[in-house]
């Protein structure tokens, strides 16, 4: 595929907006267009008769109006009338794509390879993570206000072989009732701890987050914060309690150990996530607090965002964001309505970038998405991407490098893209696969940053296939060119996902089996070999309890492995599991 021009981001027109000084509270952005119509729901997922381009506008970077270099009529694409790699021959299930129509998809870019899925609103393209690949050719008055609680109490670490499960969520060094590390094999690991979840309301709640320091392995549940040794799961600090249900929290933690944990003002139906509160994970202290205050009018904090950027903390509400300094939550600047009424409306962060993905022009003729990549510290806009009517940014599977996820509803089709540090287009997938990271079921909202079991280095996104029943495939696809590099089979008839990337390797997750435990195993990103290493091997005796963690948060720190559940159901005819650590 020929990469467009290497062109400077564009000045004026769609561009950067004016800084702004940052003023002494929210701002209220203008009132936005008439709420554009509920999608209406579409048949099952199957490929659609006819393709349509791509998101990005043309020239470069982007900009309406003019034609681009992809101007050029549509060719069919290769796959005329055939199945791509790894799809049926026929429908499997509901939901399971069949044939491409004939003369194959076309590009989403003009005259581009297409990238295809089947008939769904797009709202629930972004449901189960499965995605599938084919190849062709004013101010408000509210500010935080920072002030300091009482110090937590913290507890020393200590030794055992035994998991430490009280069943309240906390941990007391107690006896191991499930007799989960009871016939450990010769090679495997064992089970560090196990911890059973909070009790949670018969609608259940979420249980979000999960941060992993050098001491302590912190979990949010319902209505609280709780912090386990990493070797032995004894509590670090006493569980932080907050008056109503966690609601949203920062997926990162800084580079000292600082996370944000918003919970409800109420709750009745007008209770908002609005109350911050930040936390050090290592002693449990809690630091500043402050109230979200709402925009203006359809600008609520009813829900909210939260990412870190370096130093920043980004709150985002549905049409706008401010950014406060996460040390002393000192407002910095607020993100609001720029243009042609484009409102901000997501916020990706990572170590030194901060991304927004603004809505503009709804409902109207110019109706499109817009990226931009914010300097975290001060917001002023670095580049500005424009996406093409029609097209919608629904997850970042990476920021740095920034890989994106489109969707595009009318079309039944969507679209994974990579951009260079200078907002210029650099690839997109052509990979003839059926991809299954985990992204979680955020269905009215965007949520650039819930996918799991996906990872991305410089030059590499790595993605998992789907599959029924039986081993999948982690596929190595080059940001470079949209092509797959390597594939490595799990070692397993179990399904492996992408961890994360270290040291030159690939880290991977090996789900369990009903009476064999997961992997954690290792691959290497260079050279010619790319075989699975096993770094740790959960034990047997554990199967059953590590399996019941459907979808749930994973992390590899320090030779340790720490899977963790990410909603409750709160069925109270069982304990629901919180967190299990395994170690050697």
């Amino acid at each position: 595929m020929t990469q467009p021009p290497n062109q400077p981001p564009q000045q004026g027109g769609f561009g950067p907006p004016q800084d702004q000084p940052p003023q002494g509270g929210f701002g209220a952005p203008a009132p936005p267009p008439p709420a554009q119509p509920q999608p209406q729901p579409q048949p099952g997922y199957g490929y659609p008769q006819q393709q349509q381009p791509g998101p990005y506008a043309q020239p470069g970077p982007y900009a309406a109006g003019t034609p681009g270099p992809y101007g050029q009529p549509q060719q069919p694409g290769p796959y005329g009338g055939q199945p791509g790699y790894g799809h049926p021959q026929q429908p499997q299930y509901p939901g399971t794509p069949g044939t491409p129509p004939p003369g194959g998809p076309r590009g989403l870019f003009k005259g581009k390879p297409a990238l295809v899925i089947g008939a769904a609103v797009a709202a629930l393209l972004v449901i189960g993570g499965t995605v599938y690949a084919v190849t062709s050719g004013g101010d408000g008055k509210k500010k935080p206000v920072a002030h300091e609680s009482d110090d937590a109490k913290s507890s020393g670490p200590s030794a055992t072989d035994t998991p430490v499960n009280p069943g309240d969520g906390s941990g007391d060094g107690g006896s191991d009732p499930e007799n989960l590390n009871a016939g450990r094999k010769s090679g495997e690991a064992k089970v560090l701890w196990y911890k059973t979840a909070p009790d949670a309301p018969g609608s259940g709640a979420d249980a979000p987050g999960m941060w992993i320091t050098d001491k302590t392995a912190v979990k949010a549940a319902y209505k609280q914060v709780f912090a386990y040794n990493v070797g032995d799961g004894t509590p670090t600090w006493d569980p932080i309690t907050f008056p109503q249900k966690v609601c949203a929290v920062t997926p990162q933690k800084s580079a000292d150990d600082k996370v944000v944990v918003a919970y409800m003002s109420g709750t009745s139906d007008r209770a908002k996530c609005n109350q911050l509160q930040q936390i050090d994970l290592n002693t449990g202290e809690k630091g500043w607090s402050g109230t979200v205050a709402d925009g203006g009018l359809f600008d609520s904090a009813i829900s909210v965002e939260l990412t870190i950027s370096g130093r920043t903390l980004m709150v985002g509400r549905s049409q706008s964001g401010t950014a406060y300094d996460l040390g002393s939550g000192k407002k910095l600047y607020d993100k609001k309505k720029y243009g042609t009424d484009c409102f901000p409306t997501a916020f990706a962060g990572g170590t030194d970038r901060l991304i927004s993905v603004a809505s503009c022009d709804a409902s109207g003729s110019d109706e499109h998405d817009e990226i931009q990549w914010l300097d975290p510290a001060t917001g002023k806009v670095k580049w500005t991407q424009k996406v093409k009517k029609g097209w919608r940014v629904a997850r970042t599977y990476s920021v740095k490098p920034l890989v994106v996820y489109l969707t595009n509803e009318d079309k039944k089709a969507w679209n994974i893209a990579t951009f260079t540090p200078d907002g210029r287009f650099r690839s997109e997938v052509k990979v003839d696969e059926k991809f299954a990271p985990n992204c979680g079921w955020t269905v009215l909202e965007r949520d650039l940053q819930g996918c799991q079991g996906v990872a991305a280095d410089a030059n590499t996104l790595y993605l998992p296939t789907d599959t029924t029943s039986g081993a999948n495939e982690i596929v190595a696809i080059s940001l470079s060119t949209g092509k797959a590099k390597w594939r490595v089979k799990s070692p397993t008839d179990e399904s492996m996902t992408p961890v994360k990337v270290e040291d030159g390797k690939l880290v991977a997750y090996v789900r369990p089996s009903y009476d064999t435990g997961g992997q954690v195993v290792s691959i290497p990103t260079g050279g010619a070999g790319h075989k699975t290493t096993k770094l740790l091997q959960n034990p047997s005796g554990a199967a059953e309890i590590e399996d019941g963690f459907y979808d749930g948060a994973v992390d590899w720190a320090d030779g340790r492995f720490y899977i963790s559940s990410t909603r409750l159901s709160g069925n109270d005819d069982a304990k629901e599991k919180l967190m299990l650590a395994f170690g050697k």
